[in-house]
């Protein structure tokens, strides 16, 4: 278990009041960052804004406390909203809830068994695709808000939505489109204003500003009020009545999506933070920091979380120390909400649905569609297919085909890597002898991996160049680094077939 010993724990021997100071005035920082956040990131997902904010305060907590990095800020982000949204619509609220916690015992199984570096291992095509897929379909759910129209619920389906949209155009509210143009605009600008624009995040700063004018011209545009009632920042624990091993067998493909969407997305957000702090995280002891994190987040009623690479950078951007800082952001994001809880009634839907175009355009890896032409065609091909298969049909069938198909490819390339070779000259002992090869000899080199993409190119070219006369072949494994099962019994048949003869 020394190998699991958390971050913060670790921390523990050197902290002081200084770092203390410095942890408290980032997490107070990344708790104004996170507010705006939590609250259009839990809508978007198809939950409460209560939601959103109870999953940032609990998960950011917990992750602080027993993850594997020193500067990790954890809660909900965008790369769930699209599987988020697609469970609930089908399985309802006790569907996520139980698709969470699988997912986050799965994270604490694969970090107790150190599978930390196995979730690197999927292939940069695949995560830039399935990435800008999410980023295309959390565009599109929230044309609804930034367009004002008056759709009680929008379709899961990204087809389906589009012809939803354009079948009620003409309830479409013009002040929610000023008011979408003018939170992008705050967005974008706000930074570029010297002293202030740093101080304050430009989000926080579009949501205030868009609020109070909703309210002082009394602009008749959707609120949050308006939509869910009045808030209620409560913890209530799941009812776990109706639950069946038919639904957990139906939920299995969503909770693994959702494990390695965590899994992905906190080791990227940690790695990110090392190359800004020069500091190393343990892999394995955060994923079973957001194993928990996601355990307790359902428990509660939450959604699943994972490491928030922005929020994280801004942690270390305003001077944070330890994971400290994290846990005062979680506390001070609770005591906001306490105060502003009838403020945040009254921000509206299209101020938030901005937010959520901006991180959209954030999270795609726009720049990859450019770059991937210079990359091999079977890269391109698993990156559109799986981008493609994100935004037209779902997020699993998009990560599960993405990866079959680059696995495939992988398998193509290392079978053509291995190459088998006869020797028709006299071969040179170790000892410098030369070995004369007599005749009815054949000796074969095998060159790279033997395994089963091999394994059927070895066996056909061997029976096509065996002569009536060939009385011994040798097989030379020398250069092979591994063989696998099926090359195994490649061999085997081959050498079963060579004794009928």
């Amino acid at each position: 278990m020394k190998d699991f010993i958390p971050e913060f724990f670790i921390g523990l021997k050197n902290y002081n009041f200084k770092m203390f100071l410095n942890d408290m005035a980032a997490g107070i920082i990344v708790a104004i960052v996170a507010l705006p956040l939590s609250i259009a990131l839990g809508i978007a997902s198809g939950v409460t804004p209560e939601v959103g904010l109870i999953t940032a305060v609990i998960g950011c907590f917990i992750v602080a406390i027993l993850g594997g990095t020193k500067f990790q800020i954890a809660g909900p982000t965008g790369a769930f909203i699209v599987i988020v949204y697609s469970i609930i619509e089908q399985h309802g609220m006790l569907g996520l809830t139980i698709a969470t916690m699988m997912a986050g015992v799965m994270l604490v199984v694969i970090g107790f068994l150190k599978g930390g570096e196995i979730i690197k291992f999927i292939p940069y095509p695949v995560v830039a695709g399935f990435t800008s897929g999410i980023a295309v379909t959390i565009f599109s759910s929230q044309i609804k808000d930034i367009l004002g129209l008056g759709v009680e619920k929008i379709p899961a389906q990204f087809m389906e939505q589009i012809l939803c949209y354009i079948q009620n155009i003409q309830t479409l509210n013009f002040y929610a489109i000023l008011i979408t143009i003018v939170s992008i605009f705050i967005i974008i600008l706000w930074p570029k204003i010297p002293k202030f624009g740093k101080l304050i995040p430009s989000m926080l700063v579009s949501v205030i500003v868009l609020t109070l004018l909703v309210q002082f011209f009394t602009i008749p545009t959707e609120t949050i009020g308006s939509r869910f009632g009045s808030l209620d920042l409560k913890i209530t624990f799941v009812n776990f009545n109706g639950i069946s091993f038919e639904l957990i067998k139906s939920l299995l493909p969503a909770s693994i999506t959702i494990a390695v969407l965590a899994g992905i997305e906190s080791l990227l957000s940690a790695v990110v933070a090392d190359g800004m702090t020069n500091d190393r995280h343990n892999s394995n002891t955060e994923l079973v920091g957001q194993g928990f994190a996601n355990i307790a987040s359902a428990a509660i009623g939450g959604i699943p979380v994972t490491g928030a690479i922005a929020r994280t950078a801004t942690n270390i951007k305003n001077g944070a120390k330890s994971p400290v800082s994290a846990m005062i952001s979680s506390i001070a994001l609770f005591i906001m909400v306490m105060v502003l809880l009838n403020f945040v009634n009254l921000i509206p839907m299209a101020s938030l649905g901005a937010i959520l175009l901006v991180i959209s355009y954030n999270m795609g890896e726009w720049e990859y569609f450019k770059q991937i032409k210079k990359a091999p065609r079977s890269d391109y091909f698993v990156f559109i297919a799986t981008f493609l298969l994100t935004v037209f049909f779902d997020l699993i069938i998009g990560i599960s085909v993405g990866m079959i198909f680059a696995l495939i490819i992988f398998m193509k390339r290392m079978s053509d890597l291995t190459n088998f070779e006869m020797i028709t000259k006299d071969l040179k002992h170790a000892d410098g002898n030369i070995l004369e090869i007599p005749n009815g000899v054949l000796v074969y080199n095998i060159n790279g991996p033997f395994f089963f993409g091999a394994a059927e190119k070895f066996s056909n070219m061997l029976l096509d160049i065996v002569k009536p006369k060939t009385k011994i072949i040798v097989v030379n494994l020398e250069n092979v680094p591994l063989i696998d099962a099926t090359g195994y019994r490649g061999l085997k048949i081959f050498y079963n077939n060579c004794k009928k003869k």
